[in-house]
């Protein structure tokens, strides 16, 4: 682990904080997996297409970015005059760490014909050999776009893959990656759960197993989630993906109930992401203060990342005002 140095007594880390923003002319974004904190001091808080089109368009001069080390590096790789900061250069993603770049080099050649759909959890080397990026809210609309006849590999999330795949009808060569903390959800605890809230509906993000999938009654980014509650006529849902989500529900619809899925014991912090939690106020206070840890790309290498990005960010666009789409569960998935 980085060790940094956090001898903050006595700091005003808000005050500090929004001072040192105002300096830096800096821009603030935050995943809806970071702690709740974090989240109401951001600019922005959204899912990964949301804070990549931010980082994208935004004209700061310091991107700090509360999230792990693929979105901080996304960023970069859009915005390179930009500099970006992460609280904490540690906060990675399992499944990165599932995909390493000369495996999937490997893999790519093995299928010479196949255009590389890769979800955007990945490394920015494994950007740069792939043809095409993909987040959770954007990754149908896009695959929608290939010809039925190319064949396709979808990496590194095997469990996001087989739903797309059981959803769209069309086959996809899959890498064998996985998320640990939406692996992390039982189903036994949730049918428990569910017998607890006769009525209640489950919302799952699709990084979960097959198994939580097929209780779902809805399916979907982050972001959809969010819109899924907003509009659901009810007034308890349960909630299968990482729980900080929560906190924007809450924020955002006070006289509803949100029920977070429980993990293999019923009770276990395993659905809580790692990586997200290294993230805290006084790293980020430190990271403004020092613009430290800093995100560095050489440059050969983020031009080819940024190629599947932007083809990302192209294709993506038919879901803009559109929400999310992910949809309701289909009888039978």
């Amino acid at each position: 682990m980085t060790a940094i140095n956090l001898n903050l007594t006595g700091v005003d880390l808000r005050g500090e904080i929004d001072r040192l923003r105002r300096e830096r002319n800096a821009v603030i974004l935050a995943h809806y997996y970071q702690k709740p904190e974090l989240q109401d001091l951001a600019d922005y808080v959204g899912d990964s297409l949301d804070l990549s089109r931010r980082a994208a368009a935004t004209d700061a001069d310091v991107i700090a970015f509360c999230g792990v080390r693929f979105m901080a590096e996304t960023a970069k790789i859009l915005s390179p005059d930009k500099v970006v900061v992460l609280p904490d250069m540690d906060a990675g993603c399992s499944l990165e760490d599932s995909c390493p770049p000369d495996q999937f080099a490997a893999f790519r050649r093995q299928h010479p014909d196949a255009i590389a759909l890769t979800y955007i959890n990945c490394s920015t080397e494994v950007k740069a050999l792939s043809d095409i990026i993909v987040t959770s809210s954007s990754a149908e609309t896009i695959l929608a776009q290939i010809p039925a006849s190319r064949p396709i590999i979808f990496g590194p999330d095997r469990n996001l893959g087989g739903y797309l795949q059981r959803k769209t009808g069309r086959e996809l060569i899959l890498w064998p990656g996985v998320c640990i903390v939406h692996e992390a959800f039982s189903e036994t605890e949730l049918l428990k759960l569910k017998a607890l809230h006769p009525g209640a509906p489950v919302a799952a993000h699709p990084e979960c197993p097959a198994v939580i999938l097929d209780h779902a009654d809805y399916v979907g980014s982050t972001r959809g989630i969010l819109e899924f509650a907003r509009a659901m006529p009810g007034d308890t849902l349960i909630v299968a993906t990482e729980p900080h989500i929560i906190h924007q529900m809450e924020k955002a619809m006070p006289a509803k109930r949100f029920i977070g899925a429980p993990g293999a014991d019923g009770n276990c912090n395993c659905n809580i992401c790692p990586y997200m939690a290294l993230n805290t106020m006084e790293k980020l206070y430190v990271a403004l203060r020092d613009l430290t840890p800093r995100i560095e790309i050489e440059e050969g290498l983020r031009l080819r990342a940024k190629q599947s990005l932007d083809a990302m960010l192209a294709m993506a666009s038919a879901t803009v005002g559109q929400g999310d789409v992910g949809s309701a569960r289909v009888t039978g998935d």
